[in-house]
């Protein structure tokens, strides 16, 4: 197990260093709070709320395979559309949502919901990329969203003390695309046939340990380097919801 998170944390280090934000948010949460994972798909944070009321909410269209980790759906609590999920006014102490509002067609009405639905001085744990190539089609809107969105919009729709958190740099991010470049390189992904493909297949046996192992552990050394943290694969927020927001 240690060996396995060793290997996400060098070449898997997105959804990697995503969990463990949501576990060390889930820590901080009070034992028995109401907690609602919007756009939960398959749950995999609800371990992490084991000591809370835990509640999942998806709209439950997508297939299996177009899910995270390709299990599909967990044990939903509530279908719905996001902007209009069947909970009462200020019913939840948390609402956690990740990489969910770039595929929302009206994200910041979905904020909006959000606010309705959580206590005063709540809390939401959100998080959603600011790089991505489409994915989960054709429920993929927007392709990112920057700090300036959040401090903007989640202040209009009433939440307050807003943390926003990179998810690595320019490094971790290029690092990231190098394994990707490996992956659609293959000689056989590229339809390359006769010489052409053997050439290529030579050069690609060839760079694969840069593509595929030198540049990614370089590139996660590298990261702190990055202090602007401007060329992000996403952001994590936390926010409250005001208190005098009733």
């Amino acid at each position: 197990m240690r060996r396995l998170k060793l290997i996400r944390k060098f070449f898997d280090f997105n959804p990697y260093e995503r969990g463990r934000w949501v576990e060390t948010q889930a820590t901080a949460i009070p034992a028995g709070s109401r907690v609602l994972d919007v756009g939960s798909g398959s749950c995999p944070y609800r371990a992490c709320f084991s000591h809370c009321e835990y509640k999942a909410q998806d709209f439950a269209v997508l297939k299996p395979e177009q899910i995270s980790g390709k299990s599909g759906y967990g044990n939903i609590d509530y279908i719905s559309d996001v902007l209009s999920i069947p909970v009462g006014d200020k019913s939840f102490d948390v609402i956690l949502c990740t990489e969910v509002l770039e595929h929302v067609p009206e994200p910041i009405r979905a904020l909006e919901e959000f606010a309705r639905i959580i206590k005063p001085a709540g809390k939401l744990l959100l998080t959603a990329p600011l790089g991505s190539g489409i994915h989960q089609e054709p429920y993929h809107y927007y392709g990112g969203f920057t700090p300036f969105w959040y401090q903007e919009f989640m202040k209009k729709a009433g939440f307050e003390q807003v943390e926003i958190d990179a998810n690595g740099g320019f490094f971790k991010h290029y690092g990231q695309e190098s394994i990707r470049f490996f992956r659609m390189t293959a000689p056989w992904k590229i339809g390359l046939g006769g010489v052409g493909r053997i050439a290529w297949s030579i050069i690609w046996l060839i760079l694969l340990p840069i593509w595929l192992f030198v540049l990614p552990v370089l590139c996660r050394i590298l990261d702190p380097l990055d202090r602007d943290q401007g060329f992000t694969v996403g952001y994590h927020v936390v926010a409250h919801k005001a208190v005098d927001n009733r």
